[in-house]
């Protein structure tokens, strides 16, 4: 059954239209705009032709094109010349305006593809934000006011859950080794065992009890190796995610635990280290999925890691 509503439209204009809602489209192209806006600037539509880069028959043929597809006659015969007819100036006005706003586009996506613009999302756990990277951070911004980089501070298994989902570009934590990420090593970090003032530090089977990072996490896994290697019982009787909130429980007495030297011994009030030598090292780096699309802005920023 007809639609009394839509207008009536012949077979062949629609093939070269679009419907939208109860309204025609004219389906025009970019490269037809292009050769009007040509034939209004140029005095013949062989200069016209050379201007666009095309033969005259096939600018012939496209403005005819886009007269058929539009439904208006927009050249009249002047002589030996085909010139605009006035009623033509309303569609060489919006010929104007979509190549303008073309173009536009185009050196937007442009900057896009070469990574000078658009969004960067990134994922940081708390010692790369505030301790190793910061800096870099700040001049990458600098040097690329037109990225919007959107930063995450949270755990390493939080931000791999969220770079997983495609919620992050890339995510700077503890290197997970696994095959459906693309981690580029950025640095192997100290960790070093610390206990409370007063606590007897003997063999270290007597060492304990602990307060360490969440069980399941990354750092707490290579942590617990390192201690089990040396005859430690590893019994946790406190956990945070945050290593300030470590270092406190230390300093109350609650328990030792094994920590960044960087933030473990940060001033004023560094920890008690126990000996002079780290336990262990974990691996911080900067870390994509195997599966993700190019992305020049994400590539600039992990070099800016890479060499801070």
């Amino acid at each position: 059954m007809n639609d009394p509503e839509r207008p009536a439209v012949s077979a062949n204009v629609v093939s070269a239209n679009v419907v939208l809602g109860n309204v025609v489209l004219p389906n025009v192209t970019v490269q037809q705009l292009d050769y009007l806006v040509a034939a209004a600037r140029e005095a013949t539509f062989s200069e016209a032709a050379s201007a666009v880069g095309v033969t005259p028959s096939a600018l012939s043929q496209g403005l005819a094109e886009l007269e058929r597809r539009v439904g208006v006659a927009l050249f009249e015969s002047e002589g030996r010349r085909r010139v605009l007819r006035p009623q033509a100036v309303e569609v060489l006005r919006y010929a104007e305006r979509v190549l303008a706003q073309t173009a536009d586009l185009a050196r937007w996506a442009d900057a896009v593809r070469t990574g000078r613009t658009g969004p960067l999302r990134v994922g940081l756990i708390d010692v790369a934000a505030v301790e190793h990277y910061p800096q870099a951070l700040r001049a990458f911004r600098r040097q690329r006011p037109d990225i919007d980089l959107r930063l995450t501070v949270a755990p390493s298994g939080d931000l791999l859950e969220r770079l997983g989902r495609g919620l992050l570009d890339v995510a700077v934590c503890v290197d997970p080794e696994a095959p459906d990420h693309d981690a580029q090593p950025l640095l192997d970090e100290p960790l070093a065992v610390y206990a409370p003032d007063g606590a007897r530090v003997g063999r270290p089977e007597t060492w304990g009890p602990w307060v360490s990072f969440p069980a399941g996490s990354q750092t707490r896994a290579v942590i617990e190796g390192a201690l089990r290697e040396l005859g430690v019982a590893f019994e946790v009787v406190a956990e945070s995610h945050q290593p300030e909130v470590l270092c406190e429980m230390v300093r109350l007495g609650i328990g030792w635990t094994v920590l960044p030297v960087i933030q473990a011994e940060k001033p004023p009030a560094p920890l008690r280290r126990v000996g002079t030598d780290v336990l262990t090292h974990r691996r911080l780096a900067a870390v994509r999925r195997t599966d993700r699309p190019p992305d020049p802005a994400a590539d600039a920023l992990v070099e800016a890691l890479l060499t801070a």
